[in-house]
């Protein structure tokens, strides 16, 4: 497709600065920009990780999202704060319904707590320029709720999306269009600071000799659809600044999944604690999907590690001939998984997924499996006791043991105090 060609469309990405650090410093009667902040998810232990900083902690201490508790300085100037997941939802909330004021309902996509996408493209008539309007919204947040943003505009998600990001951030408000990709974009290294570029296709294309954004699109397009499939393709259309996804569309199509990750309480060291962790998850993610109406045909298990064991850990898949969503035969897959490389360290970090999706109606009855259809139908009932009732209403025998944690966290929300 010619430049000339691609949809003009008007798309901003819009962020909150530091959103939950910035929730918590007014909910303390604070100025977000100039308190010292940590929002830390349980106080009580030393190795509790840091869910948010405030600009202010970042610049001064070094403490950014992922810090451990332990290793924030004693300082006077410092601030920890529980978070308070219920404030924050009802804040992110109450920010789409501002934005809404100016723009309509179906113009506004909610990508995340603290991030939207909106569509101005049919919107200057009524506010003049994109510029003039998004100064407006910027200010109507510090109004009333005290919250920095930052936005970047671009002619599509992708472009919106790394105008915030790479450029964004740092000023408040970025705009780009397809004539600043060859400038602005292709430069961009190492590729995992491109969105939609995980580490491990990140190796993938070094052993390909493409280390930045402008060496893949360069890149002859059949080499990646040779490499990646489908995704090659994509990779090298984002690469150029490339996207016609609908607002609200899945950025990076292909990576849609079902997944969980959970920090534990503690270090997990026996065996059989450990699995049973994953057996809950399995619950959750096989509900989740079952729910959706879908199926899938690949296991991602990942195991990270206890800083007392110096970290590290592993990530591995496995794909099934055939696709479910029954939970014990997910279950089963991440064993298989977890016994073939798991080192007898302690484990401190779980991450699921299940992923190549497809319609669950796809799923074949086999002749060898005689109560296939029952089991699916008792998962189904689970599912709407748990959504009636609540997950504790009903629960396989390992939540209720000590190493379970399935029950205490139905108490939470985003796996944090309410």
């Amino acid at each position: 497709m010619e430049m000339k060609e691609l949809p003009e469309r008007t798309i901003a990405c819009l962020d909150m600065r530091s959103f939950y650090a910035s929730c918590a410093a007014i909910q303390e009667g604070l100025d977000p920009l100039e308190a010292c902040i940590a929002v830390v998810g349980n106080q009580e232990r030393r190795g509790s990780v840091v869910l948010a900083a405030s600009p202010c902690m970042k610049k001064q201490f070094g403490v950014r999202t992922g810090t451990r508790l332990f290793e924030i300085p004693d300082d006077p100037r410092i601030r920890l704060i529980e978070p308070k997941m219920e404030f924050f939802l009802r804040v992110s909330m109450a920010i789409t319904d501002l934005i809404t004021e100016f723009v309509p309902k179906d113009a506004v996509h909610v990508y995340s707590v603290d991030e939207s996408f909106i569509d101005f493209t049919n919107v200057s008539r009524l506010w003049g320029d994109t510029e003039t309007l998004i100064t407006h919204i910027q200010d109507a947040l510090l109004r009333q709720f005290g919250l920095p943003s930052a936005v970047g505009v671009g002619p599509n998600m992708l472009l919106a999306k790394l105008a915030l990001d790479l450029e964004g951030k740092e000023h408040g408000i970025a705009k780009w269009t397809y004539d600043d990709v060859p400038e602005k974009l292709w430069p961009l290294t190492p590729l995992s600071e491109m969105w939609g570029i995980g580490s491990r296709t990140e190796r993938t294309l070094h052993g390909m000799g493409i280390f930045s954004v402008g060496d893949l699109a360069c890149t002859d397009i059949k080499t990646l659809e040779d490499r990646f499939g489908i995704l090659g393709h994509q990779l090298y259309q984002h690469a150029n600044g490339i996207d016609l996804s609908e607002l609200g569309s899945p950025l990076v199509a292909g990576q849609v999944s079902y997944g969980k990750g959970q920090i534990l309480y503690r270090d997990y060291i026996e065996v059989e604690d450990i699995i049973t962790i994953i057996l809950e998850m399995c619950e959750d993610i096989g509900m989740r999907t079952r729910q959706a109406g879908r199926a899938g045909r690949t296991i991602h298990l990942s195991i990270g590690y206890s800083k007392t064991a110096f970290g590290g850990g592993f990530s591995r898949s496995r794909s099934l001939e055939e696709a479910t969503n029954d939970t014990l035969q997910i279950y089963k897959v991440c064993q298989v998984i977890f016994n073939a490389h798991f080192q007898n360290k302690p484990v401190r970090q779980i991450s699921i997924a299940i992923s190549s999706l497809e319609e669950e109606s796809s799923m074949q009855l086999s002749l060898f499996e005689a109560r296939k259809w029952e089991k699916r139908r008792l998962a189904a009932a689970m599912d709407q006791i748990r959504n009636k009732y609540g997950y504790s209403a009903i629960y396989r025998a390992v939540s209720g043991t000590e190493a379970g944690t399935a029950i205490a966290r139905t108490r939470l929300i985003g796996g944090h105090q309410k």
